[in-house]
């Protein structure tokens, strides 16, 4: 079976972009021809040198009546091709789409311009529902200024749940956590951060969405650490992390205010339950969360006492 990539969206959602950024990989430029089906012409076009080093044969579909199973077919035996990418019209009906026998599609991506997507989703509700319902991958691509976000996920995973969905803006993908794909829910009281992917996403989240747990109570596990130079009665909880390798591990904790501190032992491990304030600490050099502990228990270690973030 010839493996085919589908490229779905409407005129200028970045879709060429998109090809030309895989073509562009090493990965992609393999033993064998590509074949590269365009149904719609943008305003970018294909660097001749790119399809030459890419074995990329191109080929123009653009009316939707000639988008047959047979027309594909006539394409295969003139080409023949190792692979295809489809670069669809994002006007076009995807489910109309019939491919030849011995064609597999192996993956439909969808591409998305955030600062046109409410105007489609209004107008073309529809149309847009058909595009991504079949999608592995969506992606929003000129997100620069759009608060909406997490709204835009949630209209679409109402139509697709198990697609991966990747918002970009002109510095690249954007490392977002949205509030409903968090591991615990924020109106918990107190918030449960017990299991390392918790803690894991719950430190990561602080940097961007602080405002998400000011005045919020939490409880989590962790190791005590008492820098030399930390205001008195405060000391540092936090769990060690791999980011990448076993060499690349480093604490992650936050500064705690807790009045029995002197009872505590350099890398005990403790349950905390404690409140989390949004202050400025000189070590932050400006806001962050500054920890004031209600109850420190003693606790076991837990299994894993590394987070990997790696994995």
């Amino acid at each position: 079976m010839k493996p085919v990539y589908m490229i779905n969206g409407f005129l200028d959602s970045g879709k060429t972009e998109f090809i030309v950024y895989t073509l562009s990989q090493q990965y992609f430029q393999i033993r064998g021809k590509t074949l590269l089906i365009l149904c719609e012409e943008g305003e970018i076009q294909y660097d001749p040198e790119l399809l030459k080093k890419s074995k990329t044969e191109v080929t123009v579909i653009d009316e939707e009546e000639q988008f047959t199973a047979d027309t594909l077919m006539e394409l295969d035996k003139k080409f023949k091709p190792e692979r295809i990418i489809i670069e669809f019209n994002g006007m076009w009906n995807p489910k109309n789409v019939k491919l030849p026998w011995f064609w597999s599609q192996e993956q439909q991506i969808t591409t998305i311009n955030a600062a046109t997507f409410p105007m489609y989703y209004t107008n073309m509700k529809s149309l847009v529902a058909e595009q991504v319902r079949s999608s592995d991958l969506i992606i929003f691509n000129r997100c620069d200024g759009i608060q909406d976000l997490n709204v835009y996920k949630r209209n679409l995973k109402a139509v697709n749940q198990k697609a991966d969905i990747v918002f970009e803006d002109s510095n690249g993908e954007i490392d977002e956590i949205f509030e409903e794909d968090l591991p615990y829910k924020l109106d918990e009281d107190p918030i449960d951060l017990t299991t390392n992917e918790k803690y894991g996403i719950w430190y990561l989240d602080t940097f961007d969405h602080l405002e998400r747990y000011d005045g919020k109570r939490i409880t989590f596990i962790a190791q005590t650490a008492k820098p030399e130079n930390i205001k008195k009665g405060f000391f540092v909880p936090g769990r060690m992390a791999m980011t990448c390798c076993a060499q690349d591990m480093t604490f992650l904790g936050y500064a705690c205010k807790w009045d029995g501190i002197d009872a505590l032992s350099p890398k005990q491990w403790i349950q905390v339950t404690a409140l989390v304030k949004k202050q400025y600490w000189e070590d932050y050099e400006g806001e962050g969360p500054v920890l004031y502990a209600e109850k420190v228990e003693p606790v076991k270690a837990p299994k894993d006492e590394i987070i990997n973030f790696s994995a």
